[in-house]
């Protein structure tokens, strides 16, 4: 039987993409760019968001797109948000069904009609993608913010770079501790929202270097992330609005219930192995953070 720890690592190394998935999300995003491209006058496209920087968890979903937009589509500048968001959505309905496309606050998302099993796998396919419009500014971009109204100031890069050296700050473990914790998210009904404010939340929560147990690591993390999800979470490259003003104070507490029911939970799972129990112990765990945590 294995033991919580070797559970553990196992699980990590199954929230990593694999060979199958990295090509069939090559395959995706590359589809996506080619047809974008005949559409507007673009100066570069890129990968970005938790995927470019090894924070995604699985299923593999909202593989993020920037396309940033060439002089000759200044005109977007000066309208709406909704202007260039409604533009984009359009000319990806010209390669995609009408359910396949659906816009987001900054992005517009594709669709590709992949459904997750019991197990949670998808045969190594990706769900989505999220095309970012975009523009130049200096060194950073503009994109546009449906909600705010605006177009709001980002830095992909600088989110990469933070992500890069908390990683190498947590004895290499930080990115795996935060898929983990995403994968919890997306399993317990994304009561942190986005989730990027759980990676955002992590380059402060987690510090120190890493324990050496990941059981007692994801126990305080959660513990840590209920203690100041009320707090305001600024965007780590200082450019945009705060990551965390997506959930109101309700949501927030609703939030705060839920990590604190599950670092309960995490003390359960610790104890039962205390008693003896390892295998009651994986099964608490799984039932805590999701099928993909193994059993065997």
């Amino acid at each position: 039987m294995l033991t919580v720890e070797e559970a553990f690592k196992k699980f990590k190394s199954r929230l990593e993409l694999n060979d199958r998935e990295q090509a069939n999300a090559s395959t995706r995003h590359t589809e996506v760019r080619e047809h974008i491209r005949t559409k507007f006058a673009i100066d570069s496209d890129f990968l970005t968001g938790s995927y470019r920087r090894h924070t995604k968890t699985k299923p593999l979903k909202d593989i993020d797109i920037f396309f940033v937009l060439g002089e000759k589509e200044k005109a977007y500048k000066t309208s709406s948000p909704s202007v260039v968001l409604d533009a984009f959505e359009s000319a990806l309905l010209e390669k995609y069904e009408r359910n396949a496309v659906g816009k987001q606050r900054r992005s517009t998302t594709v669709n590709f009609g992949v459904k997750e099993d019991a197990d949670d796998k998808t045969n190594y396919r990706i769900v989505s993608v999220d095309v970012v419009p975009a523009f130049a500014d200096g060194d950073n971009y503009i994109i546009p913010d449906s909600i705010e109204g605006t177009w709001i100031k980002t830095n992909p890069k600088i989110h990469a770079d933070k992500a890069v050296a908390a990683h190498q700050a947590y004895n290499s473990e930080w990115k795996g501790l935060v898929r983990m914790v995403k994968y919890w998210n997306n399993h317990n009904g994304k009561p942190v929202k986005p989730s990027f404010l759980i990676e955002v939340m992590a380059l402060e929560c987690l510090h120190g270097g890493f324990s050496g147990r990941f059981d007692r690591e994801i126990q305080s993390f959660f513990a840590t992330l209920a203690s100041r999800i009320h707090d305001t979470w600024p965007d780590p490259a200082g450019l945009g609005p705060p990551v965390s003003d997506m959930m109101d104070s309700t949501a927030k507490n609703n939030a705060k219930n839920a990590l604190l029911l599950a670092e309960r939970q995490a003390a359960a799972a610790i104890h039962l192995v205390r008693e003896g129990k390892n295998g009651d112990a994986l099964k608490a765990w799984r039932a805590l953070m999701g099928p993909r945590f193994p059993l065997t």
